[in-house]
């Protein structure tokens, strides 16, 4: 009796489920990375707050004239002043004045009594005084940055220190007399 040597079948059954396998395993590998890598994605999403407070609806008519507020607006004070006839002469008297940021007052306003503006100093983010009656407004009459000697004008713009910028002015638009939507 001779010794036969048989060889294992090489047919197709060996190679499909290789395959099978590969392919099984490629697609776990494929679903393990993306659940790890959806969370990383997800959290660069602003998060339901900011998105809660993408607009801000403001009353108006509780604030008296030469009174201010200071309300949050996506994480940052927004300083809304009702300005007196005498900070809207000095605002537009220095329309003709050089400025570091040349901007006019009517261009900041779309109401001459009202000024709605981000209250975070140009310079480092500091926030300026000027909001109370009891803090120092500077030297015209504005806002003024403790941390670098920024002083502002009635209208918001730089006049001296360090500061780049004229305080920023968010977008708002007046839903009615006594109503602005910050946003």
């Amino acid at each position: 009796m001779a010794d036969t040597a048989t060889s294992p079948d090489t047919g197709d059954e060996g190679a499909g489920r290789r395959d099978f396998l590969a392919l099984a395993a490629g697609g776990m590998g494929v679903v393990g990375a993306a659940s790890f890598a959806w969370p990383l994605i997800d959290s660069m999403n602003p998060s339901a707050e900011v998105l809660a407070l993408s607009t801000v609806e403001v009353n108006l008519d509780p604030i008296a004239e030469g009174q201010s507020i200071t309300i949050v607006w996506q994480g940052k004070p927004v300083f809304i002043r009702r300005r007196t006839a005498d900070e809207v002469v000095d605002a537009k008297k220095g329309d003709t004045e050089d400025l570091r940021d040349p901007q006019k007052d009517g261009d900041r306003v779309q109401n001459d009594t009202w000024l709605v503006m981000v209250g975070l100093c140009t310079h480092l983010g500091c926030i300026p005084l000027g909001q109370k009656g009891t803090d120092p407004k500077g030297e015209f009459g504005g806002w003024f940055c403790p941390c670098h000697g920024s002083h502002y004008d009635t209208s918001g713009r730089i006049r001296k220190g360090p500061a780049p910028t004229n305080l920023p002015v968010p977008p708002y638009k007046f839903v009615d007399d006594k109503t602005i939507l910050i946003g």
